[in-house]
């Protein structure tokens, strides 16, 4: 993309945003599988028009957040 020429990535105070197909490739799900997430609250997503968008550190937050309720979860054999 055009903006993402612009912007450096060096400056820490710019937001790396990702697009549904990057998202995808970045977690291992399938796109659908990320549009549906986004549409449904489940990961941190911005929509623009009819395109969803994601910001690099909100998704790496939100990681942490479910590992960390994953491992408090208990688990029963």
């Amino acid at each position: 993309m055009v903006l993402r020429k612009l912007i450096s990535r060096e400056d820490p105070a710019v937001a790396e945003i990702m697009t549904t197909k990057e998202l995808a490739a970045y977690l291992k799900f399938h796109e659908i599988t990320i549009c549906k997430y986004a549409s449904e609250g489940r990961i941190p997503a911005i929509r623009i028009g009819r395109v969803w968008r994601f910001d690099k550190d909100a998704i790496d937050r939100w990681i942490a957040r479910e590992k960390g309720n994953r491992k408090s979860e208990k688990r029963w054999i």
